[in-house]
């Protein structure tokens, strides 16, 4: 910080196990990537290489190399796990995260059909070896998970030992844990939270508005996912009462 200024929350500190930033990299450049490490760097935690931009993605070695470098985990987004398991390559999957030495992986069936038996298996064999986040919700806003079932299924997948567990709202932040409109579901969130611990919980907030309500409802240091590159810095004064839709919230009540 460049001064001083009271009644400021106090934020975990790397490396962070609360208040976690995840940054979704859809393509950035190695030169993009420089700045937001240059800028940003003391604010994200986990850098998710979105969909399946890493089959794309020029340079990726490298660009995995600056990432961690930097101190920063980084794993690719859930849907390339998706494609290799439809395909019946989890083998080759796994051979992948190995060939890149990535210590992070998302286990994720958003787009696909997947029994959460087999997928909390996924989940053991991988946690053997790396860290495993995996995501629950579909990328399709016609399916609708109730309440008890998104619970039953976070319980289960932590227990198969997943690190976090992911609540899905795409980088759009329009389905699962939100509407078709980007309202967050007030209910279902309440009710996830009488059940799993909110620090074993990484929600995908996008949106400003996301970002406002789950600080207003969990403090400065929630777990929060999907965030652009440029909004690192705006979300951080936002968990610090920075801005002006919580500058009122971590001042004292007079």
């Amino acid at each position: 910080m460049n001064f001083s200024l009271p009644h400021i929350p106090v934020r975990t500190e790397s490396p962070r196990n609360e208040g976690l930033t995840m940054v979704m990299d859809k393509g950035l450049s190695l030169r993009e990537a420089e700045d937001m490490i240059a800028t940003s760097c003391k604010h994200i935690d986990l850098v998710k290489l979105g969909f399946g931009t890493a089959f794309l993605t020029e340079d990726l070695d490298a660009k995995i190399k600056l990432y961690e470098d930097a101190g920063l985990k980084v794993y690719f987004g859930g849907t390339l796990f998706e494609a290799f398991i439809i395909r019946d390559m989890f083998d080759e999957f796994v051979e992948l995260t190995e060939r890149y030495n990535l210590s992070m992986v998302e286990v994720s069936d958003g787009s696909i059909e997947l029994e959460h038996d087999k997928k909390c298996e996924y989940i053991r064999i991988l946690s053997k070896k790396v860290t495993v986040l995996s995501e629950i919700g579909s990328k399709s806003a016609d399916v609708v998970i109730p309440p008890y079932k998104w619970i039953e299924m976070m319980e289960k997948e932590i227990d198969a030992g997943s690190w976090k567990v992911i609540a899905e709202a795409r980088e759009g932040g329009n389905v699962g844990i939100c509407s078709s409109t980007g309202e967050v579901r007030s209910d279902l969130i309440e009710e996830i939270l009488t059940k799993i611990p909110r620090e074993k919980i990484l929600w995908e907030a996008p949106k400003k508005s996301q970002q406002v309500w789950f600080i207003k409802l969990m403090g400065a240091n929630v777990n929060l996912g999907n965030i652009a590159p440029n909004e690192v810095i705006p979300l951080e004064c936002l968990r610090l009462g920075l801005r002006g839709d919580t500058f009122f919230d971590f001042l004292p009540k007079k």
